[in-house]
């Protein structure tokens, strides 16, 4: 392999970012051994998507599901905390929306999918 000759560093290379990266790749030459095989890349790229499909996309799924038959059960007088954090009890259940009562005279109607949880009944210590 030829040795390469390097331009000695001056003051324009020094505070040039991409001549520090041409050096470097002039330094670097070509990987020993040659490629790896076509297969093994693929199989990598499978075995990573396997990892993430069980890790990630798995969890994600069966809590969505736990959701959407959670909302489906719903009913009148159900205590339900929707999407940005608001309290409230379900006072009518329509095809899409729920009226929601989350004061003494306020009452909204939010889409079902607004719903993110029940909420718990109230502790012993929280009652007193």
């Amino acid at each position: 392999m030829p040795t390469r000759r390097l331009r000695p560093a001056t003051k324009e290379t020094m505070n040039d970012p991409s001549a520090a990266v041409r050096a470097a790749l002039a330094m670097g030459g070509s990987p020993q051994g040659g490629e790896a095989h076509p297969l093994a890349s693929l199989l990598l790229m499978g075995l990573i998507f396997g990892i993430f499909y069980f890790v990630l996309i798995m969890p994600m799924r069966s809590k969505q599901k736990k959701l959407e038959q959670m909302i489906a059960e719903l009913k009148s007088g159900d205590r339900v905390i929707i999407n940005p954090g608001i309290f409230g009890t379900i006072e009518a259940v329509e095809d899409n929306t729920f009226h929601v009562r989350i004061a003494e005279k306020t009452r909204i109607k939010v889409l079902k999918s607004a719903v993110t949880a029940l909420q718990e009944p109230p502790t012993e210590t929280e009652k007193k």
